[in-house]
């Protein structure tokens, strides 16, 4: 694997950033994760808006599109694969230690790892403990990822790809990593990111291409819902067929089916939308 580290290609094992840098001490930076397909980054305009509203949102300086641009073609054409994850992290930098960052610039890395096809339908988990929909950093994609991680190790506990999260009010909220949407009386829901979601590049892409409206929902939707199915940039669209114990037969249904044709047409006619 070819890493872009700060400026340049480097050797996986030559890919290097300072034990200082604040991403690593205090989880100061923020990352996108993009799809590749056949040698193509998919979104990756929107991407990089998000990246730049995540940068502002933490008082980094704002990313230079056209450095993670050349960073991002570089690693493409240097690791070629059929499908593809592709992580752009942008960290604070070299800073002190502790939370106060330092003067230095901030730390670019982009990588690419190979990736499956995901299954069209998945289980999921409620878990205990909620997204804050106040916080300081609520709607930004951070590397401070260890709330995911416990959720997401619980779920995998209990036979299941992802965890589902409330917000502090007891309304449904977000996955670890994906964005949530239901199917009521053929209507398809997703809670609106006020919830405390993130704002998904496939999800506002869902949204935009199927009219799903946004609603805000209480957790206890996944119990009653016709259809379920979660969005990121991985799983595209994802059927559930388990929530907890609730088996929903017959996953991916009739709403969530349409809705794949339609985001696979869509997605195929433009990379970049």
């Amino acid at each position: 694997m070819r890493i872009w580290v700060n400026g340049g290609l480097r050797d996986a094992d030559d890919a290097r950033l300072s034990v200082f840098d604040h991403g690593l001490t205090v989880g100061d930076g923020i990352f996108e994760t993009v799809r590749v397909a056949g040698g193509h980054p998919f979104a990756l305009t929107r991407h990089l808006v998000r990246l730049t509203r995540s940068a502002r949102g933490l008082g980094l300086a704002d990313p230079d599109h056209d450095e993670v641009r050349h960073a991002v073609e570089t690693v493409v054409e240097a690791n070629p694969m059929e499908l593809g994850r592709l992580r752009i992290t942008y960290t604070g930098g070299l800073s002190p230690l502790g939370s106060d960052r330092g003067d230095a610039a901030p730390s670019l890395i982009v990588a690419l790892g190979e990736a499956a096809r995901r299954p069209d339908s998945t289980a999921v988990v409620t878990v205990p403990w909620t997204r804050n929909e106040r916080g300081a950093v609520t709607g930004l994609k951070t590397t401070s990822y260890a709330e995911n991680v416990v959720a997401l190790a619980r779920a995998h506990e209990r036979g299941a790809s992802e965890a589902i999260f409330p917000n502090t009010v007891g309304q449904l909220c977000e996955g670890t990593g994906s964005n949530v949407f239901v199917v009521l009386d053929g209507r398809i829901h997703t809670p609106p990111v006020t919830s405390g979601c993130l704002a998904g590049i496939t999800r506002a892409l869902v949204v935009e291409w199927t009219g799903a409206q946004e609603t805000d929902l209480p957790l206890d939707v996944l119990e009653r819902a016709d259809e379920i199915f979660l969005t990121s940039t991985l799983r595209d669209i994802q059927a559930v067929h388990r929530v907890d114990g609730r088996e929903l037969p017959g996953a991916p249904g009739p709403v969530t089916v349409k809705a794949m044709r339609v985001f696979d047409e869509r997605a195929a006619d433009d990379l970049d939308p």
